[in-house]
């Protein structure tokens, strides 16, 4: 296999994982029975879910909201779409969420609410309780410099809004049916969009519990929860007996179907695990060690395989460069000098900063920076991964994808039949 062929495989891998995980082919065994009196589909693939159902129920109400950039067919006019902020709400996805519950409160019990959530709707869908959404924002940002993790974050803002921890679902009489792509590791409903339409078991005490426990005063946001405490707001509901929530997709799918491509063109391919987190770098070392043993020792596996992982890094920002998980994981590997193909690219297409879902590894990248003037040290070191692989043509550029179940990863690590 030639280096381009491995660059062409790669590529083709991570384009026929999405096209076999596209959110209408996943949502479709679901679609079945009556048509519901109202949809609502909100996050990154709420373009592509909507028409799915749309193409089975035809003529029904319904409102879309997602990210600016996200493309979107010509609806009929019965289907209203919004856009509002991503990944920071702002003042559209307070309409948006205001509009969404004044609809779902509209429908009687003799009527259903079809509701198609994927990553990215607790932004754009977002209603603070008692605090301005500028508050509410400071608020998560001081709780995430004092170290809480997404489910403390997640504890105290679903008490500080009228959407999230089942709040949307309790807003209507009508029954709720709602379906979901994962883009959180773990697929755990509540934390996926923050949970609109699943019981919340926490409140307003494990909220001001939070706030204590990583010492932040917030003045503001004390006084709805210790109001909510004393009874004077509504706790997130425990129960949702006329809601229905499931998750139909998540990142092992994306994982499995990247493993299908592999295998159909003669590659064996490995799956590691869909639930990696930690340090994009520190990720990498992990893939390196792994590498060498395949390499030195033909364990776990003997080369030629493909290694393909999912799960979400994260990146501590300390420069100015432009980057995202995905690419500054690629940096990272390629700095480790292993001889390996890999890929590592977001399945929504967007890589923080770097202006493309990721990046690809090739033997040569190092050579090829070296001969360019390029410092892969330095632009590690800045949060500049992005720009570099821009520069070398291997930042892999797909524009928003409709789509959004977590990373994908594949590392070939040739053998003789790759050589």
């Amino acid at each position: 296999m030639t280096p381009d062929e491995a660059r062409a495989l790669l590529l083709a891998c991570f384009q026929e994982a999405l096209a076999a995980t596209a959110p209408g082919r996943l949502l479709a065994p679901h679609l079945q029975g009556t048509a519901p009196s109202f949809i609502l589909a909100v996050g990154k693939a709420a373009a592509p879910m909507l028409a799915a159902a749309l193409a089975v129920y035809p003529g029904v109400p319904a409102l879309a909201v997602l990210p600016d950039g996200a493309p979107v067919p010509a609806w009929p006019a019965h289907v209203a779409v919004r856009r509002a902020g991503h990944p920071h709400p702002d003042a559209r996805s307070v309409a948006a969420a205001e509009e969404a519950l004044r609809a779902l409160a509209a429908l009687g019990p003799q009527d259903e609410a079809l509701v198609l959530l994927s990553g990215g709707g607790s932004a754009l869908l977002c209603a603070p309780r008692g605090v301005t959404l500028a508050q509410k924002a400071a608020l998560s940002a001081e709780l995430m410099r004092a170290g809480a993790d997404i489910h403390a974050l997640n504890t105290v803002r679903r008490h500080l809004s009228r959407v999230k921890g089942g709040q949307l679902a309790a807003a209507t009489r009508a029954r709720v049916r709602a379906w979901l792509l994962s883009d959180v590791v773990g697929d755990d409903p509540a934390t996926i969009a923050s949970g609109p339409t699943v019981p919340d078991p926490s409140t307003f005490a494990d909220a001001l519990a939070v706030l204590d426990r990583f010492g932040v005063a917030a003045p503001e946001a004390r006084a709805v929860l210790e109001a909510g405490e004393r009874g004077e707001h509504e706790d997130t509901p425990t129960a949702l007996p006329h809601a229905h929530a499931q998750v139909i997709g998540g990142n092992r799918d994306l994982l499995r179907a990247a493993q299908a491509a592999l295998q159909a063109r003669g590659l064996p391919a490995v799956i590691l695990g869909d639930t990696f987190t930690g340090e994009a770098r520190e990720l990498a070392a992990f893939h390196g060690a792994l590498v060498r043993s395949v390499q030195g020792h033909g364990m776990p596996w003997p080369a030629p395989v493909a290694l393909l992982s999912g799960g979400e890094a994260t990146v501590t920002v300390r420069g100015r460069g432009h980057g995202g998980r995905n690419t500054e994981w690629a940096l990272a590997l390629a700095l480790a000098g292993l001889g390996v193909y890999a890929l590592s690219a977001g399945s929504d297409g967007v890589d923080g900063t770097s202006g493309g879902a990721g990046a690809l590894v090739t033997p040569d990248t190092l050579a090829r920076a070296a001969a360019m003037g390029l410092d892969p040290q330095r632009a590690l070191h800045e949060n500049g991964a992005g720009s570099f692989f821009a520069a070398l043509g291997d930042l892999v550029v797909t524009g928003p994808t409709g789509q959004n179940l977590n990373d994908l990863r594949v590392v070939l690590v040739p053998g003789p039949a790759l050589a």
